[in-house]
């Protein structure tokens, strides 16, 4: 069955009842929170131990009368069906399944919306209503006042994408101030947040131009884990566009004049760095998730290997 993404998000005491959670869509900062907030509550109420495993296709849990639990997090369903999910049913550990949205897996997620012992999470960019409930129970839960015209301008400047949206949040509370004024508004998601997504576009300058920059516009953790979603979205975008033409139509109209750059840059990968660049975006997730955050210098040495990476 679905499941609302912001409700898991606002609600504490959401009933994580079932046996498989399928976690889709496009928004990939979303869906990492979504994840992320899963395993914990399954670790920390039941002492559940987290175990990744590629597949759910030819596995099987063998473990002695001793063995506690576990909560399975699995990337791949290629060639999954409801076979699968019949067999994992006679265990009793909790199955995390992601995939980001393709017509590939349509069929897959048509399986969970039908299960009853499952929870489909479809993570898209949210919309007004969703950010309306995020703010509003952000303000209420840190006691932090606004003006009706300061509320309707925060609303409309928070990023759609759940974790920038966030991040933009925690900066208010930062300030340590019960009532916001526009100043502050305005310092925090205007400057503040465009420079770092301009980083990102300094990638072909040469080394020392870009760890000026880094060091210019990155300066927290916050920073460097907002600025890595940039950059993974840049990635995946250059990954997974079969021509050019594909590719230019995806870049975001907002770009325009980074347009050239962008198609610069894809140009310059073929299939062989384009699983390079997977490879070193699969990497850096695991740091991200065994570390929750990345270290400023982690960020920067992500930058500079995408760097070697398309001039090689």
């Amino acid at each position: 069955m679905k499941a609302e993404p912001v409700n898991i998000i606002l609600n504490k005491d959401f009933s994580l009842d079932k046996k498989f959670y399928f976690i889709s869509g496009n928004e990939i900062t979303l869906i990492e929170k979504i994840r992320k907030l899963i395993i914990e509550r399954y670790q920390k109420d039941k002492g559940l131990r987290l175990e990744k495993i590629d597949s759910l296709k030819g596995f099987s849990d063998e473990k002695d009368l001793f063995q506690d639990n576990k909560i399975f997090l699995i990337e791949n369903i290629n060639g999954m069906d409801e076979q699968h999910l019949l067999e994992a049913k006679k265990n009793e550990n909790i199955y995390i399944f992601v995939a980001e949205n393709s017509q590939k897996i349509k069929k897959i997620k048509n399986i969970f919306i039908k299960d009853r012992d499952s929870y489909l999470f479809d993570c898209y960019e949210l919309s007004v209503d969703s950010k309306i409930k995020i703010v509003n129970n952000y303000l209420n839960k840190n006691g932090i006042e606004i003006k009706e015209n300061l509320y309707w301008y925060l609303v409309e400047k928070l990023d759609n994408r759940y974790m920038f949206l966030e991040n933009s949040l925690k900066k208010i509370l930062d300030l340590n101030e019960k009532k916001i004024i526009l100043d502050h508004l305005k310092r925090l998601l205007t400057t503040n947040d465009s420079g770092k997504e301009k980083v990102f576009f300094y990638l072909l300058k040469k080394n020392d131009e870009i760890i000026k920059i880094y060091r210019d516009k990155i300066l927290t953790l916050a920073d460097v884990n907002e600025f890595y979603y940039y950059c993974k979205y840049f990635c995946q975008l250059i990954i997974d566009c079969k021509n050019e033409d594909e590719y230019n139509k995806n870049i975001p109209k907002y770009l325009f004049k980074e347009r050239g750059f962008l198609i610069n840059m894809y140009k310059r990968y073929n299939y062989k760095k384009k699983k390079m660049l997977l490879k070193l975006l699969r990497s850096t997730e695991i740091i991200l998730r065994n570390e929750n955050n990345l270290s400023l210098i982690s960020g920067l040495r992500f930058l500079l290997t995408i760097k070697k990476i398309t001039i090689s």
